[in-house]
């Protein structure tokens, strides 16, 4: 019930707009977000760079009302491209295809992420679509098709908690894509997603074995030790060396166990959130656990 009100909240502009203006809102978001500005997010990836860590950055934002704006949205993808180029920096960039003005027009959507798409090559770099809601699912899947990159450049996410995943897993890994495999964020209906926890972590379980069998370099995202130990499980049981694959992580949650699974000879990037539009990010953040609440609480007050 609680993680359902907090993805309810995370739609809403009165409980938005109270939470950033609030001193405590911005102190409780940022265990999760880097910081403001590109600066910070750089700092941040350097730092985790320096531990070992590889990265991905994500500039927050979404559904953009405006061509200027997810033309703005693309600028600022190339800039980071070449930031991170120009400091020698191990990370890729995520962005999520709202932000380039897919729910307006997919064909500025398709036109924009080509071009970061074509940075990302010249400076043999990594794009990896984040997927958003079950709304978005195809028409960001018909994107990355037609956009036709090559694998090592471009990427895309897969959710398991959707009862399409395991297609749209096979007709993916048919194509040579390098999938990030999340359990997912958003709110469902459960016409369209798995409404039980237990059935989420199943579908979780078995589209990991697929992609692990699947000789393509993938990325297993989750925080969860039974979805961790089923994934070392699997690729010890099929010879499946720990640099065949990686587990990508959500920068500020679970570090300790981020630097266990480095220690162990496990390839680990987190994902680095920065920027000013924190408040969706955030509360689906606090929805996927929400004893995070009282812990952010407890800590803040403590403090």
């Amino acid at each position: 019930m609680l993680r359902s009100f907090l993805l309810y909240l995370s739609e809403r502009e009165t409980p938005k707009n109270l939470m950033m203006k609030s001193s405590l809102g911005r102190r409780m978001a940022a265990r999760f977000i880097a910081g403001d500005s590109l600066e910070d997010a750089v700092r941040a990836v350097r730092q985790l760079n320096g531990e070992g860590f590889d990265a991905t950055l994500d500039q927050l934002g979404e559904s953009v009302h405006a061509a200027a704006e997810a033309e703005e949205a693309c600028r600022i993808y190339l800039g980071i491209l070449d930031r991170l180029a120009a400091e020698g920096l191990r990370s890729h960039i995520s962005i999520k295809l709202t932000q380039l003005g897919m729910a307006m027009d997919e064909s500025l959507a398709r036109r924009l992420l080509a071009k970061l798409v074509e940075r990302a090559a010249l400076l043999h770099n990594f794009v990896r679509i984040d997927m958003e809601s079950s709304a978005h699912v195809e028409s960001t899947l018909r994107i990355f098709r037609l956009v036709n990159a090559p694998r090592e450049v471009l990427g895309v996410v897969i959710q398991s908690y959707l009862y399409r995943s395991e297609k749209d897993v096979d007709d993916l890994v048919q194509c040579g894509a390098r999938i990030r495999l999340v359990k997912g964020a958003y709110q469902e209906p459960k016409e369209v997603a798995f409404p039980r926890k237990a059935d989420v972590d199943r579908n979780f379980v078995k589209l990991m074995e697929k992609l692990l069998s699947s000789g393509l370099y993938h990325a297993i995202a989750t925080h969860d030790p039974r979805m961790i130990a089923a994934t070392r499980a699997y690729a010890k049981a099929h010879s499946i060396r720990p640099d065949q694959f990686e587990f990508q992580m959500l920068y500020g949650i679970r570090r300790q166990l981020q630097r266990e699974l480095l220690r162990q000879g496990y390839r680990v990037r987190v994902y680095v959130p920065y920027g000013k539009e924190w408040y969706a990010y955030f509360m689906r953040r606090l929805a996927e656990r929400p004893a995070n609440v009282l812990f952010l609480l407890r800590n803040l007050f403590r403090g």
